[in-house]
């Protein structure tokens, strides 16, 4: 099979190749994909991975702010990761967070996702570790807990020097699930 890794910002993917993303991740999370996470992951880098029959795999980076222990993180997001469900479980998913890891770690000074079950595996394989502190939002209303959001979500220290799981991460607001 040949498969060839294309890493392009958002603004340099034609309308056809924003389409085939948005029909890839649509399929990939079951109708759970919706325009709130498609915004998400708009405005930052792509990995795409195209295979003989079209789009096989596709992961962002997009920046965020993390306040931890009074610094403001400059921090690469990773969002919309989905491989096709033909091609799943063949390295593919490996290969498109390869490429945002390299990302991350040369232009972050932390990584952040959030994982579904059926990901978490795979970014714990790859390094990525759960966050065993607290979660918060700065929402409109000042600093909000995220309960249900701690056990879910992974880091990826880069330049930011260890992080203190006493003090909490608080990420920015957005429109939709905050992570």
């Amino acid at each position: 099979m040949t498969l060839r890794l294309r890493t392009a910002h958002t603004a340099d993917l034609a309308p056809g190749d924003l389409r085939a993303v948005r029909e890839l991740l649509d399929a990939a999370f079951d109708g759970g994909f919706d325009d709130h996470d498609w915004d998400h992951g708009l405005g930052g880098l792509h990995v795409l991975v195209h295979d003989a029959r079209g789009l096989a795999a596709h992961g962002s980076v997009v920046q965020r702010r993390v306040l931890h222990r009074g610094r403001s993180l400059r921090t690469g997001y990773v969002e919309a990761v989905g491989v096709r469900a033909d091609v799943r479980r063949t390295g593919l998913g490996g290969r498109v967070m390869a490429e945002l890891e390299r990302i991350v770690d040369g232009a972050y000074a932390l990584g952040a996702l959030s994982a579904s079950e059926e990901g978490a595996a795979l970014y714990a394989a790859r390094g990525w570790r759960v966050w065993p502190g607290r979660i918060c939002v700065l929402g409109p209303d000042g600093v909000v807990r995220l309960p249900e959001e701690e056990g879910t979500t992974f880091v990826r220290p880069s330049s930011a020097g260890p992080l203190d799981p006493a003090h909490e991460l608080v990420l920015d607001w957005r429109d939709g699930d905050v992570l």
